[in-house]
């Protein structure tokens, strides 16, 4: 049997976990999750990756083929049912475009996702049909046009699920540009997505779950205190990291007073291993760092993405815009601030490995090496030469 409610509280407030993350074996995730969905007997249940969180590969009587996810404890429950309430909405939404969305299979009981006791806390599982296709390197122009499309399709789709409003970068509860309402939007669309619109504004008359907006605070305050936490409050690195970590808070607050497109984002689009392809449709996927935020925010990823060439960063990013701008706009100011997003992300990127670090691989792999190449890539920013000339 799943965990009662009852049994919840108790694991999540036992003051001491004896672990820090734990591995379940095949057999047991099976034992105790097949039986709550209705496809059957699994034939197949194999423990397939070790990342962020740990993904099964089951496979079931049905004849179909699924993924299971089992999230790492730190993931709060109220961003898993954004998550996957946002996935099965944006699949409705999406029909008939260049994007789709993998949702979470629904339990038997109607639930989208359960739990498993684990030595350091209520772990939370969700199903996830396969996504069909190829991942696509992107080292090409056509593939890039293509990808930006699907990306267009995505963010269209999640106006359409949730539109809303700005606030400044240091408090976003609520910068930019705002999201208009679905019926308005509806207005400049072509009719096969303006339809898609107002039936999108009344599925959406029942608001998603709460999930915090990607503002200063997720992007930057919460990981230079995982990053101190990590390193030392103390460690001769950490003025200059509190320095830059400033900077770029008021550049990118800077960036948005500007007026810039707020909406729905899905929070790790670099397309290598967020998006399968099949012709010129992109699955999307790993949507657990979704939530309300910039869209320069959100494609600064893709310009960000490794397995680049460096001389062949521009010519790539311009061929997504162009399939980008060919389903929705991005405006040149939306463009130019990319460009302080792109750090925002990296410096965003050290705070989750610092989270990180004592769950999966240790101090070891998180030490002065690693603290030595993020540092040094930072200041070779202008902001960093700032950060670093004012200790």
């Amino acid at each position: 049997m799943n965990l009662s409610k009852s049994q919840f509280e108790h694991v999540k407030n036992d003051e001491e976990p004896i672990a820090s993350r734990s591995v379940f074996r095949s057999a047991y995730v099976e034992r105790r999750l097949s039986g709550l969905y209705d496809l059957g007997k699994w034939t197949e249940c194999r423990y397939w990756l070790r990342g962020l969180n740990d993904t099964y590969r089951v496979r079931a009587q049905d004849g179909g083929a699924y993924m299971l996810r089992i999230y790492r404890a730190e993931v709060r429950e109220s961003d898993i049912a954004f998550e996957l309430e946002l996935l099965e909405r944006l699949q409705a939404e999406l029909l008939g475009t260049a994007a789709e969305a993998s949702p979470a299979v629904r339990l038997a009981d109607g639930r989208l996702f359960s739990a498993l006791p684990a030595p350091e806390g209520v772990r939370f599982a969700a199903l996830f049909r396969e996504a069909e296709g190829a991942e696509d390197a992107m080292q090409d122009e056509a593939s890039c046009i293509a990808f930006g499309r699907s990306a267009a399709e995505l963010h269209a789709a999640m106006d359409r699920v949730s539109p809303r409003t700005a606030g400044g970068f240091g408090a976003v509860r609520g910068i930019g540009r705002a999201a208009e309402g679905a019926a308005d939007a509806a207005a400049s669309e072509p009719p096969e997505r303006a339809t898609r619109a107002v039936s999108g504004e009344a599925r959406a008359a029942k608001p998603l779950p709460p999930r915090a907006p990607a503002d200063a605070e997720v992007l930057l305050r919460a990981p230079l205190r995982m990053i101190l936490a990590q390193i030392g409050e103390d460690h001769p690195e950490a003025p200059f990291l509190r320095g830059y970590a400033q900077g770029l808070e008021a550049a990118a607050s800077e960036a948005v007073s500007g007026g810039l497109d707020f909406g729905l984002c899905h929070g790790d689009m670099h397309g290598n291993n967020n998006a399968l392809r099949q012709g010129d449709r992109f699955t999307h996927f790993d949507f657990e760092f979704a939530a309300p935020g910039w869209r320069a925010w959100d494609l600064a990823q893709v310009k960000n993405r490794k397995r680049q060439q460096s001389e062949r960063i521009e010519p790539l990013w311009q061929a997504f815009l162009e399939g980008y701008r060919s389903i929705r706009p991005f405006s040149a100011v939306d463009e130019a601030a990319v460009e302080i997003f792109r750090l925002v992300r990296r410096f965003w990127t050290m705070g989750l490995d610092a989270e990180i670090a004592p769950l999966c691989d240790g101090a070891l792999d998180f030490g002065e090496d690693w603290l030595a190449e993020f540092a040094e890539e930072f200041r070779r920013h202008p902001l960093g030469e700032v950060a670093n000339t004012t200790l």
